[in-house]
């Protein structure tokens, strides 16, 4: 797999976390514990992008 094309998959699950994250924030009753958790996710998904791109 390209590096290019490794990156933009990155970025793709990236985005989707993102959504979930934003999705889970509005649902009630969603634990904070697994929110935290996606958050987390997200945030090596981001430098993970940062550390292949620079």
């Amino acid at each position: 797999m390209a590096l290019s094309s490794h990156v933009e998959e990155l970025k793709k699950k990236h985005q989707a976390l993102s959504e979930q994250v934003e999705a889970a924030q509005r649902a009630p009753g969603m634990p904070d514990l697994e929110i935290s958790s996606m958050k987390k996710q997200k945030l090596r998904l981001k430098e993970e992008i940062e550390r292949l791109t620079h």
